[in-house]
């Protein structure tokens, strides 16, 4: 069973920062990814960043050159968000997200959330 930790979501006024944590135990299988996804009141959950077993990173368009994602390293199941000039529309429930590959195909699983609010 994958259980997660995360931490770090909060209140910040517009052009603050957060940075969010989340690790990840219980992994038996070997992680194709790790990622942070938002969602917003009244709206469908979306990609925030995500970075690879490989070491490649991906992000929305919303949160480029404000949000850096990152690990230890690959075998360390410890993930950040750095979020810096946050916006009012960056506000929502934050989720953290681990991809595994169990035998031919891949499998999600999800962190509990935590809450972020950008407000003045």
């Amino acid at each position: 069973q994958v259980q997660f930790v995360e931490s770090g979501g909060g209140s910040v006024q517009p052009g603050g920062s957060l940075r969010l944590s989340c690790t990840a135990s219980g992994i038996i299988f070997s992680i194709s990814a790790m990622g942070w996804y938002r969602q917003a009141p009244g709206k469908q959950r979306e990609l925030g960043a995500v970075i690879t077993s490989g070491g490649s990173l991906n992000y929305a368009d919303s949160v480029k050159g404000r949000f850096t994602i990152s690990r230890i390293n690959a075998k360390n199941t410890t993930m950040y968000l750095q979020m810096n000039s946050l916006k009012p529309e960056d506000t929502a429930v934050y989720y953290c997200n681990v991809r595994l590959y169990i035998i031919s195909t891949t499998k999600d699983y999800w962190g509990q959330g935590t809450q972020v609010t950008v407000s003045s």
